[in-house]
């Protein structure tokens, strides 16, 4: 019998084809790679650690987006420099400068550091406040929120007109995501889910209007 011979890829053709492989190979690489760094980025972003009483920012380790300049007041005041006022619950109630003693959830509604007054265009006003009973369960009713529900925040002799376009629940685990469009500006309210002492309700909502 005879053997077959058998055809051979010439040279050309081989390194042709692993230059062909090396691009596709890649190109997924790059794309998981992006992809990745977007969520890190998102996540990171979006990120506020709880511990006690209080709620603060996650530190950057690097520069993902370049923060937002805002003024200050010049002053620190233990007066409420704006108000929160959210008519379906018949709630309206004074907030204070996040550098302020009086600043607190056991005194308070709580602005929380590293969060941005409603003059800050694309900032994101987060206020923290306690359900449940007595007489600093500011934020008890919350839960009968709805999307589209809307909410003031009058500040600067503004009243800001905020839509409320998400509510979702995490876990009390010294940590929660605030989940937000970076290009829009916003107000995050927290507070302690109704009848569940394991979770966190979150209340997103985006600025609509703004009144002198």
């Amino acid at each position: 019998m005879h053997n077959k011979k058998q055809k051979r890829i010439s040279p050309s053709v081989t390194a042709a084809l692993g230059a062909l492989l090396t691009l596709i190979g890649g190109f997924f690489i790059s794309f998981n790679y992006i992809q990745s760094k977007k969520v890190v980025a998102y996540d990171y972003m979006s990120n506020v650690f709880y511990n006690g009483n209080e709620i603060v920012p996650i530190t950057e380790e690097e520069d993902i987006n370049e923060p937002i300049q805002e003024e200050l007041p010049e002053e620190v005041t233990d007066e409420y420099i704006g108000y929160l006022t959210i008519p379906k619950i018949n709630l309206t109630k004074g907030f204070l400068d996040k550098r302020s003693t009086e600043n607190d959830v056991e005194k308070n509604i709580l602005v929380v550091n590293g969060s941005n007054y409603p003059d800050t265009e694309k900032g994101n006003l987060i206020l923290a406040g306690h359900s449940g009973t007595g007489w600093k369960a500011f934020f008890n009713d919350l839960y009968k929120l709805e999307v589209n529900d809307t909410v003031y925040v009058t500040y600067k002799n503004k009243k800001y007109i905020y839509s409320i376009v998400n509510i979702y629940t995490q876990p009390k685990v010294g940590k929660l995501a605030i989940y937000r469009d970076y290009d829009k500006t916003t107000l995050t309210l927290i507070t302690c889910t109704n009848n569940d002492s394991t979770t966190q309700t979150i209340y997103i909502a985006e600025l609509v209007n703004i009144e002198e």
